[in-house]
């Protein structure tokens, strides 16, 4: 699974980095979502796809 994340539409809404902290972070800067691991383990799946229901902008995306 590959974790795709358009910083240009995200919001700053943080329910990611909420979510799975390991995956996702905010930058210190403008608060968009910074990947920390765009290709996270199976076993984090769930919660990943989680987070992407979560996001209120539609910045974030799977690929498998």
């Amino acid at each position: 699974m590959k974790i795709n994340a358009d910083t240009g539409r995200c919001v700053g809404a943080g329910m990611c980095a909420l979510t799975v902290p390991g995956v996702f972070d905010q930058s210190d800067d403008d608060g968009t979502v910074v990947l920390l691991d765009p290709e996270p383990a199976e076993s984090l799946r769930e919660a990943v796809e989680q987070a992407v229901r979560l996001c209120p902008s539609g910045a974030l995306s799977i690929t498998p």
